[in-house]
């Protein structure tokens, strides 16, 4: 499974960097519009498994079956 982002929606909380199980989500070095530096994947080492887009407040996830 292939997970995306919306890096327009996210507000850095760190939230899905902490419980991400492969720790394959870091934050970029870009700012999106809004002045926060968006999280990105690290595409070989996700497996998939939907723990960031569950506890994402801000819908920055989806993914992708």
């Amino acid at each position: 499974m292939k997970v995306e982002i919306n890096r327009a929606r996210c507000k850095e909380c760190g939230l899905c960097i902490h419980n991400c199980p492969k720790k394959c989500i870091s934050k970029s070095d870009e700012l999106n519009d809004a002045g926060y530096y968006p999280v990105q994947i690290d595409d070989e080492a996700c497996i998939g498994c939907g723990i960031c887009y569950t506890v994402c407040p801000d819908g920055v996830f989806h993914v992708l079956g």
